[in-house]
């Protein structure tokens, strides 16, 4: 990717309100190299994913501390790391609209970009608090704070088992419909939308089930994308916001020093609540209702119909009287 495209890509200051537009074009443009390596090695696709944003945003995140540190000297790391988490969420919500577009155009563009911003904010809340977002270990340690490995030192020996393979090259067969299937499943506990276990393969009778029954949910999850594609945005939104707040604070937690291991930094993380939590549930549950319930009334509404209307009724013509 040519530097100004790596520019361009790199989220505002935390302080800087998210460009609805930007970000829409960006989930696009940058979104080619991720669909590329989650074509070529779906069974890993979680920690080539996290290896490629330490690669090419490590780096970058480091310049990005130093800067904020710099700016504000006076200013605890927390304080710093709870704005990145605000407006990483804020970029989060716009992502899932984006992915939440209808018919799925956008899914898996807007999808991997909500990704990449998640595990670029989990690399600078690193290396606010001195760590190296280049290193295995950080990296390690984001996808245990995602829980798509138990531990720390699992989740290095995947990232170094993956690291040591190189990338497939373009498969000269089609890979099964299986294998697709738990590359999805990989992809939704790692952007926090299921839990691990849900994700791990079952084998035999059950595994088929599953990925007829996975393939019958995307099927349904299509149509409602044209029948209620309001409602399906606005999930996504909330889906991704959400999560990026957890695992935002999830990471101040655990650097912070508050926690000792990750898996006490994600039970300490649940146990907490944003200021306007509440709110927020309420505007999200009466978005949701409102954008079932104005098409629900459209279609009720068209489906009565109009009163018949009486045939009118016409006076029988006259006979004609013969001339005399």
């Amino acid at each position: 990717m040519a530097p100004a495209d790596q520019a361009s890509s790199s989220p505002p200051e935390p302080s800087e309100a998210p460009r609805p537009r930007t970000r829409i074009r960006r989930a696009f443009s940058g979104s080619r190299e991720l669909v590329r390596i989650a074509y070529r090695d779906p069974e890993h696709v979680a920690e080539r994913l996290t290896l490629f944003a330490a690669d090419r945003y490590g780096a970058a995140s480091q310049e990005w501390a130093q800067s904020a540190r710099s700016a504000r000297p006076d200013t605890p790391p927390a304080v710093i790391a709870e704005e990145l988490r605000t407006h990483s969420a804020q970029v989060a919500r716009i992502d899932g609209l984006v992915s939440g577009t209808p018919f799925l155009i956008a899914l898996v563009p807007g999808y991997l970009a909500y990704l990449l911003q998640e595990t670029r904010m989990t690399l600078r809340t690193a290396a606010l608090y001195g760590h190296d977002p280049q290193s295995l270990q950080t990296s390690a340690e984001g996808l245990a704070l995602r829980r798509v490995h138990p531990s720390v030192e699992s989740a290095e020996a995947a990232l170094i088992a993956t690291r040591d393979k190189h990338m497939p090259d373009r498969p000269a067969q089609r890979r099964s419909l299986r294998t697709w299937v738990h590359a999805v499943y990989l992809l939704l506990v790692f952007g926090g939308f299921m839990s691990p276990s849900s994700a791990k393969p079952k084998g035999g009778a059950l595994d088929r089930i599953r990925t007829v029954f996975s393939v019958l949910l995307g099927i349904g999850i299509w149509v409602m994308t044209w029948v209620l594609p309001v409602t399906f945005m606005i999930m996504m939104a909330w889906g991704c916001e959400t999560h990026t707040r957890q695992l935002g604070r999830r990471a101040l937690v655990f650097y912070d020093g508050e926690e000792e291991s990750v898996r006490a930094a994600i039970a300490a993380a649940q146990q907490r609540q944003d200021r306007g939590h509440d709110k927020r549930a309420i505007l999200r549950t009466l978005a949701l209702f409102l954008s079932v319930a104005i098409p629900a009334g459209f279609i009720a509404y068209a489906d009565h119909g109009e009163p018949p209307v009486a045939p009118r009724r016409t006076s029988p013509r006259p006979e004609s009287t013969p001339e005399i």
